[in-house]
């Protein structure tokens, strides 16, 4: 069995745009059976998703976790769908609550009701993918019966939405202990709603032996999660409290980064030779993860060839 299923598409922001077409390439190369094609300040996540499926064959694309509130359901399908025929295979789908921000700073949206607008919009969904005519006029005229939909879920209000309405949740930067906690609560929501309990993906950054550029890197993006609620107390059961105070009372994220110990990264990553990532792969599917997704560093590792040929 390899050590990881899929592939995160990274967005470092110090590597080139177009490193993202050659890691999708690389990632079906090698044999991976998913590729998750999310959205940050280059790429639409749908014309994205269009052109690696143009240059690919086989690869599941996965587009996601998109923000929640940014684009109707209507919106959605219709970007799932276009990407399906264009590239010839099913694309599943996979939404988050992403952060203020992005939806209400970059776009403007409401960042309110997210566990509610969660349930929303997958219940709407539902039908529009089988091809369903919804109430206000609209069929999706390439139907996507069996498209799978993810939702991003770490607080207890949205693991539940996720336990009621999706068929798979995945988390990000997170440790197996954290893992092992909402394994257990998801398992708790669905069976509360009579459900069975939804797969759990996890992505997990890996360097294959990083250099101090990869190091810089990885810590860089750390630091992003180390004050939001939920991300903060899970660094902070990890031993790194201090570090949590510093982000919260506004440090500026630059300063962090150079301070962020190794160990921290170990923590949430997965770090060192094959033999090492491979062993730290399967403590996460101890924990209760049912997939890893890679979003490898490839800082040091263009085009992430080394790392992803040392996982699959």
């Amino acid at each position: 069995m390899s050590a990881a299923h899929a592939v995160v598409l990274p967005y470092w922001l110090d590597r080139p745009a177009l490193e993202a077409l050659a890691i999708a390439r690389e990632a079906e190369r090698l044999g991976y059976a998913e590729l998750w094609v999310g959205e940050m300040a280059t790429f639409d996540a749908f014309a994205l998703g269009a052109a690696i499926a143009r240059e690919t064959s086989r690869i599941t694309l996965t587009l996601g976790p998109l923000a929640l509130g940014v684009r109707s359901p209507v919106a959605l399908a219709l970007g799932a769908a276009s990407v399906s025929e264009l590239g010839g295979r099913p694309a599943r789908l996979a939404l988050g609550a992403s952060s203020p921000a992005i939806v209400a700073g970059w776009h403007g949206r409401s960042y309110e009701r997210l566990p509610e607008r969660a349930r929303e919009t997958l219940a709407a969904l539902r039908p529009l993918l089988r091809g369903e005519r919804n109430e206000r006029g609209f069929k999706l005229r390439v139907a996507l019966p069996a498209a799978e939909l993810t939702l991003a879920a770490f607080g207890a209000k949205m693991l539940g939405a996720a336990a009621r309405y999706a068929d798979r949740v995945v988390l990000n930067l997170v440790t197996p202990a954290a893992v092992r906690e909402i394994r257990a609560a998801l398992e708790r929501e669905a069976r509360a709603a009579g459900r069975a309990c939804p797969k759990l993906a996890v992505w997990v950054a890996a360097a294959l032996q990083p250099g101090a550029a990869a190091i810089v890197q990885l810590a860089r993006q750390v630091c992003v999660y180390l004050a939001p609620p939920g991300y903060g107390e899970m660094f902070r059961a990890a031993g790194f409290g201090a570090l949590v105070e510093r982000a919260r009372a506004g440090e500026p994220q630059p300063q962090l980064a150079r301070e962020v110990p190794q160990a921290l990264l170990e923590a949430v990553a997965m770090l060192g030779d094959a033999n090492a990532l491979r062993s730290r792969a399967s403590e996460y599917l101890a924990a209760g993860a049912d997939e890893i997704a890679l979003v490898p560093v490839t800082a040091g590792d263009e085009s992430a060839t080394r790392v992803l040929a040392a996982l699959r």
